[in-house]
């Protein structure tokens, strides 16, 4: 009944017969993805939000394009918002001029005043049908680090896949793909029934889709069927209140919950948002972690010893319902007990947090934060950061839960911001209604265009019948 709860839940069936390998940080994951591009006999997939116009995305641009150059097709994309600061014309010239073919996931349109909150967040690489890699690294010096500047490389976890399931990775490419432009050819699309067995490990490519919460239902699920133990990491922790109450009840049966979180984040702001939130895992039980260094980016889950996820999930709403994402779920004894050790390992460089005796939230030692130069990360900090100032400030108004000592610094800000705000529109009342204005009438014309194509398109529906 649990197999079949998760393949209904996550919308993934469970696939046997492959072969599975657990990369930590970039010291693992790019040697391996360089190899496999350079080993490419037939078609490369790339899918990252962010490739960085660095010499470590150079790298990778370059062992791109010499494929392209000897006939391997070679196809490529990347998001609009989590590259947009580059110069694109002149990074990817190499790339296509030698044939490769390179698209951009949803760049700002005129008609479509929202449309940047849907992002494709997914982190993957497929070659010939033969080996595919699920991760939360994407492409940028980041994540090897500066050693002559003190700066540690970013944390981060990715798996390498063998076997039958390469397929599913293959058609979550091909869903992107198909979002940008023409769909992939058919022989780019290898079957299932045509990979050959690897090794014995059971696997779930779980590819996400806007408003499809299918790693939602199924962390969930995890939640509620763990008997033993259910250690997550995630780079942007916002847990739904749902999700929240599933972590709470199963550490109040007596299930093992651990929580590792970033010490020091890419984005300044989002620190003192997401502790807001540590009170009521704390008070039932969870364990709460923050790690030592520079940037934790990994997004991991393990639970009673069998089951283990990685991929490019954040544990908010973002990822969860807004996102392209793209997660593998292994029901493997050996790979989910090698991910425990990897996660003690971790927590021995991270700090846990405690309630004192007055119900404060401490540290159980005193250390000294590394301060992150620059970076963007992930779409979802952005969104997580707004979700948990909402959260904060709702309270307030509506007065239906109790607020917090961690939530002071977000009253404080927030209050300063309305403040001046309402100083500004008592004083210059144009400042504050031309951007009002603008905006408005923007989605307003947007919407009227809209509405004006779908009634000629029932027309014409009409006409032909």
């Amino acid at each position: 009944m649990a197999e079949q709860a998760f393949s209904r839940a996550a919308g993934a069936p469970l696939i046997p017969g492959n072969s599975i390998r657990l990369l930590r940080d970039a010291t693992d994951n790019y040697p391996a993805w360089l190899g496999a591009i350079r080993s490419a006999e037939h078609w490369i997939h790339f899918e990252s939000y962010i490739i960085a116009n660095d010499s470590t995305g150079q790298e990778f641009i370059e062992a791109l394009a010499a494929k392209a150059r000897v006939g391997v097709r070679v196809r490529v994309v990347y998001d609009w918002m989590g590259t947009k600061r580059y110069p694109w014309s002149r990074f990817w010239m190499p790339l296509t001029k030698a044939g490769g073919e390179v698209r951009c996931f949803n760049p700002p349109r005129l008609d479509s005043p929202l449309g940047w909150l849907s992002r494709d967040h997914r982190k993957m690489i497929a070659v010939d049908g033969q080996v595919g890699y699920v991760t939360g690294l994407c492409v940028s010096g980041k994540w090897q680090g500066d050693p002559g500047r003190g700066i540690d490389p970013w944390r981060d976890t990715g798996v390498e896949v063998r076997g039958p399931a390469v397929s599913d990775i293959e058609r979550a490419f091909a869903q992107v793909w198909a979002a940008t432009g023409p769909e992939l050819p058919e022989d780019e699309l290898p079957d299932i029934d045509c990979i050959p067995a690897t090794g014995e490990t059971a696997l779930r490519v779980i590819a996400t889709a806007p408003t499809t919460t299918g790693l939602y239902r199924l962390d969930q699920l995890i939640a509620a069927l763990a008997r033993q133990t259910l250690w997550l990491t995630d780079a942007y922790f916002v847990g739904l209140a749902p999700y929240v109450q599933a972590l709470r009840a199963a550490a109040t049966d007596g299930v093992d919950v651990r929580l590792l979180v970033p010490g020091a984040s890419d984005i300044p702001l989002l620190k003192p948002l997401t502790r807001a939130g540590y009170r009521p895992l704390l008070e039932s039980g969870i364990r709460v972690f923050e790690w030592n260094g520079t940037m934790l980016h990994a997004k991991t889950a393990v639970a009673d010893s069998h089951w283990a996820r990685v991929g490019s999930t954040n544990l908010n709403l973002a990822s969860w319902i807004g996102n392209y994402e793209l997660d593998v779920a292994v029901e493997d004894e050996r790979f989910a007990q090698t991910m425990e050790r990897m996660y003690q390992e971790d927590l021995s460089h991270a700090t846990e947090i405690i309630l004192s005796p007055k119900r404060k939230l401490q540290q159980t030692s005193q250390i000294k934060r590394q301060r992150i130069r620059g970076g963007r990360g992930s779409s979802s900090r952005a969104a997580a950061g707004a979700l948990r100032i909402a959260n904060s400030i709702g309270a307030a108004i509506t007065s239906q839960r109790v607020l917090g000592p961690a939530e002071a610094k977000i009253m404080g800000m927030t209050g300063v911001l309305l403040l001046a705000i309402a100083v500004i529109a008592g004083i210059w009342p144009v400042v504050v209604a031309i951007p009002l204005a603008l905006v408005t009438g923007w989605v307003a014309v947007t919407f009227l265009t809209k509405a004006w194509r779908l009634r000629r398109l029932g027309k014409n529906e009409t006409h032909r019948e």
